[in-house]
């Protein structure tokens, strides 16, 4: 395990693995460690032979490239996701890795930073080369375990794929309707009615894969999710228009087949990204940026993402998260406001 920290903020990342694993934030005399972690991760408990890497070690945040896809063999979400990483660069404050195969025929170098009193990872994947569309995301999942509250910049429209994550009800069960749209978060249709995607969880046992097209014009794309009996807030932050979609994984007891068993509650994914093929109703012209990152010989792609957290003691939603000059706001539905500081460079820089 790869631990680097800064004052307040600290990361482990399992090269093994290919995961941000875990990172914890120091923020009013507390400590702060939102990613989920799969019930069966570090036991020693047998699964089936075709389970896949990324399955059985999941939790933390991890890239995924191909999106939901596979690449000359790899297991789903491509090699990032499912096999080693060798860290070629360690400073105090940032990692630097490089995956030993190509995909697509790229070179991928991952960059993970930290600043002090910053309560925030800076994830950078460089994608050297190569040829090809490749869909893309970063995949953090979020432990909900006791609820949680789902804010984000604004969005055009709400859509599922055009498959549901279990359709056999002898293995699983989805809520939603697939493929379906809504204007509004709080009102998508579902099998048994209109669903609150703003509300985790909204179902008792449920699998299900919903995406958020991101309105034309934003500026800083965002997602925010209050955490209610821990009162923090996760934070996972992009620039919209090369990461146009906001891909939600609620993940809450709706699998029963090995490894999931139906005990895999609490998981929310929040993935950001670009990946128009998950779409089920819109296609790559009605996103606010690209579909997939288009690769070729001898260019570089550089993908910024950057999630954090914070100490939320009200526990109310989010309205709204914006830049000011080198200091993230965040404010909420009720009047609680938080300033930190924030790397504001960051993700004004990335493009293909």
């Amino acid at each position: 395990m790869t631990r680097v920290a800064a004052q307040g903020i600290r990361f482990e990342f399992d090269a093994q693995t290919g995961k941000l694993q875990s990172f914890t934030v120091e923020d009013q005399e507390r400590q702060i460690a939102p990613l989920h972690q799969a019930p069966w991760v570090g036991t020693d408990e047998n699964m089936p032979s075709d389970v896949e890497p990324v399955i059985r070690t999941l939790g933390g945040d991890f890239f995924c490239a191909p999106f939901a896809g596979t690449d000359s063999g790899s297991a789903l979400h491509g090699w990032p996701a499912n096999m080693s990483w060798d860290v070629v660069a360690l400073t105090s404050t940032t990692m630097r890795a490089c995956l030993p195969r190509s995909v697509f025929g790229a070179t991928l170098v991952k960059e993970l930073s930290v600043r002090n009193e910053h309560p925030f990872v800076y994830q950078r994947h460089l994608i050297i080369g190569g040829v090809g569309r490749l869909p893309v995301a970063n995949h953090a999942n979020v432990a909900l375990s006791h609820g949680g509250l789902i804010r984000t910049s604004g969005k055009s429209h709400w859509e599922t794929p055009a498959q549901p994550q279990e359709s056999d009800p002898a293995r699983g069960r989805s809520g939603l309707y697939y493929p379906a749209q809504s204007d509004n978060m709080d009102a998508f249709p579902g099998v048994d009615g209109p669903v609150d995607l703003s509300h985790y969880p909204w179902n008792p046992k449920h699998e299900d894969f919903v995406i958020g097209i991101e309105a034309s014009g934003t500026g800083l794309g965002w997602t925010a999710v209050t955490r209610l009996e821990e009162k923090d807030l996760f934070i996972s932050l992009r620039n919209p228009r090369q990461l146009p979609m906001t891909m939600l994984w609620h993940s809450n007891g709706g699998r029963d087949y090995a490894p999931w068993s139906g005990r895999h509650f609490g998981c929310l994914g929040v993935e950001e990204g670009a990946a128009d093929h998950m779409l089920g109703l819109s296609t790559e012209a009605d996103l606010a940026g690209p579909g997939a990152i288009t690769l070729r010989d001898g260019g570089v792609a550089d993908i910024r993402h950057v999630i954090g957290a914070i100490a939320w003691p009200t526990g109310q939603a989010v309205r709204d998260i914006h830049i000011d000059e080198q200091h993230l706001e965040i404010s909420g539905d009720d009047g609680e406001s938080r300033r930190v500081p924030f790397w504001t460079e960051f993700l004004a820089t990335g493009f293909n």
